[in-house]
């Protein structure tokens, strides 16, 4: 038995004798030392009511018959009402169900039996009220708070399974983001660091350079640098900020013509072709075009040969990037990631479009059709 139930079980034994000294029983033919036998077995009821829920209703009724036999006496009833109470609060859940209709019954047998002896309604009222307080009453009360109980232990449950969808939820948009970031580090700065060290090759492995054309390239590395740091602090103040402005970094298409003069002074012989009117274009799919071109001829750059043709297309409702160069003998020297394709990959999904990039006739071809939604 628990502590607790065992100290309660006393205080009711020493409440009881004192309803009984003072009188508080149906004086029959049982003088009142007797009542303490029903007394101590539902007291012992009591003592168990957590950890024998059965046992302390089986002693309860026990109780009732014996104390009912003598008196009955109230201190005893009032006990037996814990029993009760403790054997369908804690007992088999169809316990609950069960008594409830045999204490409804009881209490409608004992307003019967009233009237039937004393021929009045009165009394007969009396009777079922009093055998629905005793027995009703705490069935049902102990039926409605196991199922308050149920419910809060449900609704705990279910907030703790949101808690944890929600902590997923914020991994997933942690990941998402991470993904997100090194994907714009990756197209900003690739482009220009792989400039650079292909310029930087050719300076140090050609000795018949003349001093023009040496101030040349380095003048085209210094932009290149300068270019790449200003593209990093760019990046690094928007992660700083507390509001999203994406305006502040934002690339367009129609900016491919400074990639492909960029990537003509990094000693790639790159064409740019434009078909249909250029026009303004969602800033998802203006920024996704722009790095797909941009990983394009830093690939180009880096494994390729030395040209590139990019032919950009304006349709109606869909603009599509072509970047056609080709294969050089083992390429540059220049290592890779592996992460552009993978980039422009995610990139053109990202914007419901369609990305193909594989050996075409001669060489390598990088095809994007990103669809820009004026009619949406």
């Amino acid at each position: 038995m628990r502590r607790d139930d065992a100290l309660w079980a006393v205080a009711c034994f020493v409440s009881a004798v004192v309803l009984l000294a003072a009188g508080a029983y149906e004086h029959r033919w049982a003088p009142a030392y007797l009542f303490l036998g029903p007394l101590v077995i539902t007291c012992a009821g009591v003592a168990v009511r957590r950890t024998r829920p059965l046992l302390s209703l089986g002693l309860g009724v026990v109780a009732f018959v014996g104390d009912f036999a003598m008196g009955p006496s109230l201190g005893t009833v009032l006990i037996i009402t814990d029993n009760l109470y403790s054997g369908v609060r804690y007992g088999p859940r169809s316990l609950g169900r069960r008594m409830l209709i045999v204490t409804s019954v009881l209490a409608v047998l004992a307003g019967v039996l009233g009237w039937a002896l004393l021929r009045q309604w009165a009394v007969a009222t009396i009777f079922l009220v009093q055998a629905g307080l005793v027995g009703v009453t705490p069935v049902f009360t102990a039926m409605l708070v196991r199922q308050l109980e149920e419910q809060a232990v449900a609704e705990r449950a279910r907030a703790e399974q949101v808690a944890r969808l929600a902590e997923l939820d914020r991994a997933a948009a942690v990941q998402a983001e991470r993904t997100r970031m090194a994907r714009e580090l990756h197209d900003m700065i690739a482009n220009h660091f792989s400039a650079i060290a292909i310029q930087s090759t050719a300076v140090l492995s050609r000795r018949d350079l003349d001093a023009r054309r040496v101030r040349e390239v380095l003048e085209s590395i210094r932009e290149n640098s300068v270019e790449g740091m200003a593209e990093m602090r760019s990046m690094i103040g928007l992660l700083r900020q507390d509001g999203e402005e994406p305006e502040a970094t934002r690339r367009r298409v129609a900016e491919a013509g400074e990639l492909v003069e960029r990537a003509r002074e990094a000693g790639l012989d790159a064409r740019l072709r434009v078909d249909g009117t250029p026009r303004d274009l969602p800033a998802s799919v203006d920024l996704a075009g722009y790095r797909i071109v941009q990983e394009s001829l830093t690939n180009a750059l880096k494994h390729g040969g030395k040209a590139a043709d990019v032919v950009i297309g304006y349709l109606p409702g869909l603009i599509t990037l072509v970047v056609d160069n080709p294969l050089g003998d083992g390429g540059r020297g220049l290592p890779g990631a592996g992460a552009g394709i993978v980039g422009m990959r995610e990139r053109t999904a990202l914007v419901g479009g369609v990305f193909e990039a594989g050996p075409y006739d001669d060489g390598w071809r990088v095809r994007a059709e990103l669809p820009t939604r004026e009619n949406a």
